[in-house]
């Protein structure tokens, strides 16, 4: 009886077991040929990214600019997003600020990287607009990592009172200069740098 229930209830739902079966079995394959070809995917952009270098330490910037663009078109893993930081490093390097900038902007609005980075490229931005850009267009771009909780606060501010004092708001860069002092997680460097602005600033300012 036992054998009769069963082998009723196999010719009726043996079919959808088997490709049940089937089914798992495909997925399990397909998933691991994807892992496969990511990393595969992934392996070929590190020996692009790594070639793109060695054309950079031989001086050939234009052809590594080129290679590392082409790399963040079509890269794998996170190695677009590395070639974008290079790539916008050369420019600079090479003159071409606005296309840094450019690339820079890029890096800040991949909405799939990690916030601080996409922070640090708005701080590599501000930095190579520092002596052209206003104060006004540098808190726009930057103003919000000035802030106490940012991790960014101690650059963010360095470069926000470079760019006050350049633009001749002195009592503006002794406002940023006098938050780097005042930090005490500021790096013994940056804080040297800001005392001595200080000084600068109140011989300016008369105090």
């Amino acid at each position: 009886l036992r054998r009769e229930q069963l082998k009723k209830l196999w010719d009726r739902y043996g079919n959808y077991v088997i490709g049940l079966a089937v089914l798992i079995v495909l997925v399990t394959a397909g998933w691991r040929f994807y892992e496969y070809w990511q990393e595969s995917r992934a392996q070929a952009s590190g020996d692009r990214f790594v070639a793109a270098l060695r054309l950079a330490e031989g001086g050939k910037h234009a052809e590594a600019v080129a290679a590392l663009d082409e790399l963040v078109k079509d890269g794998s893993g996170g190695y677009p997003l590395l070639a974008t930081y290079r790539a916008a490093a050369e420019k600079a390097a090479a003159g071409d600020q606005k296309g840094a900038i450019a690339a820079y902007d890029a890096a800040a609005g991949n909405g799939s990287a990690p916030a601080l980075v996409r922070d640090l490229a708005r701080l590599r931005a501000a930095l190579l607009l520092v002596d052209t850009a206003g104060v006004d267009e540098l808190k726009q771009r930057i103003g919000d990592l000035a802030e106490a909780a940012n991790g960014w606060r101690h650059s963010a501010r360095e470069v926000l009172g470079i760019g006050s004092f350049r633009n001749g708001d002195y009592a503006g860069a002794r406002k940023y200069y006098e938050d780097i002092g005042n930090d005490p997680q500021t790096p013994q460097g940056l804080r040297q740098r800001a005392d001595f602005m200080l000084s600068v600033l109140d011989a300016r300012l008369g105090t």
